[in-house]
């Protein structure tokens, strides 16, 4: 079964050089049944359009000179590469060959379709043969045997069927580019840049896995790199962007080659043959690659306004010409640019119903995404203004502008012109998991956040979850209307197909944020650094894992130079971990902590007074959203037990959850059972609670619940999560209901501890903290 379809073109196969670099890289990089297909060695096509003018211009000495020339660089190829007994049959076959086609001209029966297929005969023939010197089991194939067209319309069915009737073996293939048959057995060309096609085509009759176009150039970039010198070349883009380059007159790819891989899950990558261990370009469908801009110069166009254009016209005016036609309307009417060469060919054809408007223009035309078009028109007409390029025509669409000039763009102006207009700040794409409370006021301070950090990163959300749909949009989600988007277009998903979205993502950084309170989307961390992302957390299961799997999800993080930021995973807002990171860096040592981590156990300590029922405040608390849906999640502890853990191991220290003792803010027998069960015996909780009251009030304390962590000299650590008698004076038995406190006491501050505190709870703030990692996050990739 075939995997994979390679093409290589004619500078590819230019000496005996390149084609022993192109066996090699066949060598490295196809398996048996995966087919090659080859377009006429160097210039050879034009040598013989050169040939088939010099037969109708009857210039016989002519004709007689280029075949010699012909003859002479293919004896070359043959003697380079093969020793003389396998140089022998080599050249009869061609002799024979050149001899038809002498005897042809002289009998006035030369045709031009069978003449150029030649050149893809004889490259087929030649690096078919090298391969097998070098033991690798080869065929050529001539492509007449497999593509038929009937009035022009490639017969799709039967040239299914040829393709694997005849491709069925277990060897490598090397197939004739640019020629096909008619139903009648004549031979035919697929016109301009027919290889291409024909290896496009090749692949979705064999339903391969994968076309990989080598070239001279080592994939797609946002300009011509020959001319400016700091080109971005792109790893990944879209389909629908490729084909408006090619229509545009983009020489890497043309529309026509990505016809056949429309509505397939082919890849097409575009990669260069002269560097082969140098990744290329890989040209994927919609929804896989973020849209990019692009600066492409035209060659010599007119411009034409036609009356009356009839369906499929367009289509056969290019067929006609060999060439890319691009088609628009502007204020009702249809403009065609054509290369000048071939505009008489099209006004005979559009007999009375063309105007030539303008002739001999040059130009460029700027492609981005959709929200980018309208300013780049104007910094590009002020770039033209500043450099006194005249504009005789320009067309602005949704995803392209055309600026058509009466001069060629020089090199001078289009690198002017593509560091306006291309070059950018940073990437940084954002996966944000979790549209809850918390998640939606997130979203919507997004647009403010994502203004102020415009000026040093592209930053864009390109992904929401939830736990069972996304929306995924690589080019990036408009955050003022994410809500009216994930109406229309949430998907269900599974990790597998999130992770592979992620691959696909060509940004130069990535971050998942994590908004949920899921350990399940937490256990894919690992996956997230392997597709190199990022990280900000505001969930804290993977911060309290197993020690080993954490340690290990770190170092994974370390070694791939990806950042990891969770302040609020502890404190919503407050920079409780960037206090302790700061005291660690400056060579302080923490001795101690000890506060009140809970927002929710906070308010419900601090509001006690003992005139309300303690299960009161708790069904208070509940109705006002302070608590999770079973407030027992909260009294048992077990949430602030994680955050302790979080801090104990910002500190360096090696603890497992089960190293904290915890101590529940309610009767163990209560945290069994329904919440109806709860309900029924709520009397328990507060003689739990009124009796630990009073005990406190008897000392002249007031009860907290309070996590403690503490560090001995021996370097011992005690840390415990439970109900404590606290000092009246002190700031945890004053605390603000609601609030947090983390009395931080070290080495510099022993006598007077660190104190942070303020909400520990609450949507505004943990989202606020969240949009702090995420600034963290940029100026640390800067």
């Amino acid at each position: 079964m075939t995997k994979a379809v390679h093409k290589f073109g004619g500078s590819s196969l230019s000496s005996a050089a390149r084609y022993q670099a192109v066996a090699n890289i066949i060598i490295g990089h196809c398996q048996s049944g995966d087919c090659i297909v080859v377009s006429a060695a160097g210039k050879t096509t034009n040598t013989l359009v050169a040939l088939w003018q010099s037969y109708q211009q009857q210039d016989e000495r002519a004709f007689s000179d280029i075949l010699l020339q012909v003859e002479n660089h293919q004896l070359q190829l043959i003697s380079e590469l093969f020793p003389a007994a396998q140089q022998t049959p080599l050249a009869a076959e061609l002799s024979d060959e050149l001899s038809s086609i002498a005897r042809q001209a002289q009998l006035r029966q030369l045709q031009e379709a069978p003449l150029l297929a030649y050149g893809e005969i004889w490259s087929a023939r030649l690096l078919a043969a090298l391969l097998n010197t070098l033991n690798i089991a080869a065929q050529d194939v001539d492509a007449r045997t497999l593509f038929t067209q009937h009035q022009g319309q490639l017969m799709h069915s039967l040239n299914r069927s040829a393709c694997h009737q005849a491709l069925a073996q277990d060897k490598i293939y090397v197939v004739t580019g640019f020629i096909a048959a008619d139903s009648e057995g004549n031979t035919v060309t697929l016109g301009r840049n027919g290889s291409d096609y024909s290896a496009t085509l090749l692949a979705s009759y064999l339903d391969a896995a994968s076309v990989s176009i080598w070239t001279d150039t080592p994939g797609v970039f946002s300009t011509d790199p020959r001319k400016v010198g700091n080109a971005i070349k792109y790893s990944k883009v879209c389909r629908a962007q490729a084909n408006l380059l090619a229509r545009l007159g983009n020489p890497v790819l043309h529309a026509k080659t990505l016809s056949p891989l429309k509505e397939t899950a082919i890849k097409l990558q575009v990669r260069s043959s002269f560097e082969p261990d140098v990744q290329g370009t890989e040209v994927v469908k919609q929804g896989y690659s973020k849209e990019k801009r692009f600066v492409t110069t035209f060659g010599e166009l007119d411009l034409l306004r036609v009356d009356t254009l009839v369906s499929g016209e367009v289509g056969a005016l290019s067929q006609l010409i060999q060439h890319g036609i691009h088609h628009f309307n502007q204020n009702g009417e249809d403009y065609l640019l054509v290369p000048s060469e071939f505009t008489h060919q099209v006004v005979l054809r559009l007999s009375g119903r063309v105007t030539i408007v303008e002739s001999h223009l040059r130009g460029f035309a700027v492609v981005a995404p959709c929200p980018d078009i309208a300013p780049l028109v104007r910094q590009a007409q002020a770039v033209l203004d500043e450099q006194a390029v005249v504009v005789r025509f320009t067309h602005s669409a949704t995803e392209y502008a055309l600026f058509l000039t009466d001069q060629a763009i020089d090199s001078d102006v289009l690198a002017i012109l593509h560091d306006k207009l291309v070059n950018k700040g940073r990437e940084l794409a954002v996966i944000i998991a979790g549209l809850g409370n918390v998640g939606e006021v997130f979203l919507n301070q997004c647009q403010q956040q994502i203004a102020r950090l415009q000026s040093q990163f592209d930053l864009k959300v390109v992904a929401l979850l939830r736990s069972q749909e996304m929306v995924f949009c690589p080019s990036g989600l408009s955050v003022s209307q994410w809500q009216q988007q994930w109406q229309s277009e949430a998907q269900s998903y599974s990790h597998a197909e999130l992770l592979d979205r992620i691959s696909e993502l060509d940004y130069e950084h990535k971050v998942v944020i994590d908004i949920t309170a899921s350990e399940t989307f937490s256990q894919l961390y690992p996956d997230f650094a392997a597709h190199d992302c990022h990280l900000i957390s505001a969930n804290k299961y993977a911060g309290t894992a197993a020690h080993d799997w954490y340690q290990a999800l770190r170092t994974q993080l370390q070694e791939r130079n990806l950042l990891w930021r969770y302040n609020t995973s502890v404190g919503a807002g407050l920079p409780v971990n960037f206090a302790l990171a700061d005291l660690q860096n400056s060579g302080d040592r923490v001795v101690r902590i000890e506060g009140v981590f809970s927002g929710t156990l906070s308010w419900l300590c601090s509001s006690f007074d003992g005139e309300r029922p303690f299960s009161e405040l708790v069904l208070a608390a509940q109705d006002m959203g302070y608590t999770e849906p079973d407030p027992r999640e909260d009294l048992s502890g077990r949430d602030m037990q994680r955050k302790l853990l979080i801090l104990a191991r910002e500190l360096g220290l090696q603890l497992e959850l089960d190293d904290i003792e915890l101590e529940a803010l309610m009767p163990a027998s209560l945290a069994q059972g329904s919440w109806e069960s709860f309900l029924a015996r709520k009397d328990e909780l507060d003689v739990f609670y009124q009796q630990r009251a009073e005990a406190a009030q008897a000392q002249g304390k007031v009860l907290r619940y309070t996590g403690a962590l503490e560090i001995d000299a021996a370097g011992k650590v005690h840390a415990k999560v439970g109900i404590a008698q606290v000092a009246q004076g002190s700031a945890i038995a004053n605390l603000t209901p609601g609030d947090n406190i983390f009395v931080i006491t070290t080495g510099w501050y022993e006598q007077n501890p660190l104190v942070i505190q303020g909400p520990g709870a609450g949507k505004e703030v943990t989202a606020a903290g969240i949009h702090s990692d995420l600034y963290w996050l940029t100026q640390q990739l800067r």
